[in-house]
């Protein structure tokens, strides 16, 4: 049985969302932020030496880092699904998108988050973080020029793992001149996996906005 380790607020709701997807049968541990520190609890050190979310396990199998995860479970139990075939170039432009989320595009908007809180010691950071954003997010808003999704017609892994920093991006506000991006992420989060995804794991800030 697959257990996923979800910490609320966090990069796990895609994991969640992913499983719908599937359609595969999974448990829930849940583990809340701390409300001063807004770090994960402690309790997720016995998970994974880090303490970080997501984890999962599946049976004897223990993966962290989200597109490893998001990769395991959909050649484990995806069918062909959700990614391209292996001999295309399309295969090629999922593999770069998956690791892309991660490695390009949420690093300016975490480095935009943490020095935030420093207040007028970050303004001499704050023009080259903000060049990054409007680099990458102008990129991404390009790519997805009459497209649906980032690699082909439909739902891929690729589109799972980029959804968790453009919902942080809509949600901060970042995305005022990014039509693409914000149709993308309300394209998704009408899904009715997404949905399903959403009631299961509980309060995320990241997600539709009443």
């Amino acid at each position: 049985m697959i257990i996923v380790h979800h910490l609320n607020n966090s990069r796990s709701q895609r994991i969640l969302w992913l499983l719908e997807e599937l359609g595969v049968d999974y448990e829930i541990k849940k583990y809340q932020r701390d409300t001063t520190t807004n770090l994960a609890p402690p309790e997720l050190t016995a998970v994974h030496p880090l303490g970080k979310s997501p984890v999962i396990t599946d049976d004897d199998v223990r993966i962290h880092e989200s597109a490893a995860i998001v990769d395991y479970l959909i050649n484990q139990y995806g069918n062909g699904a959700l990614q391209p075939a292996h001999d295309t170039r399309d295969y090629v432009r999922y593999v770069e998108w998956m690791h892309y989320a991660e490695g390009s595009a949420m690093l300016p908007l975490l480095l935009n988050l943490y020095t935030s809180r420093l207040g007028d010691a970050a303004a001499p950071l704050a023009p080259r973080i903000q060049s990054e954003i409007e680099n990458h997010f102008s990129f991404m808003e390009a790519e997805l020029e009459g497209r649906q999704y980032f690699v082909g017609d439909n739902l891929t892994g690729a589109d799972i793992m980029l959804s968790f920093p453009l919902e942080a991006a809509k949600a901060t506000g970042q995305l005022v001149d990014s039509k693409n991006i914000a149709a993308f992420v309300d394209r998704v989060q009408a899904r009715p996996a997404y949905r399903a995804a959403l009631e299961k794991g509980g309060a995320y800030a990241y997600g539709p906005q009443a």
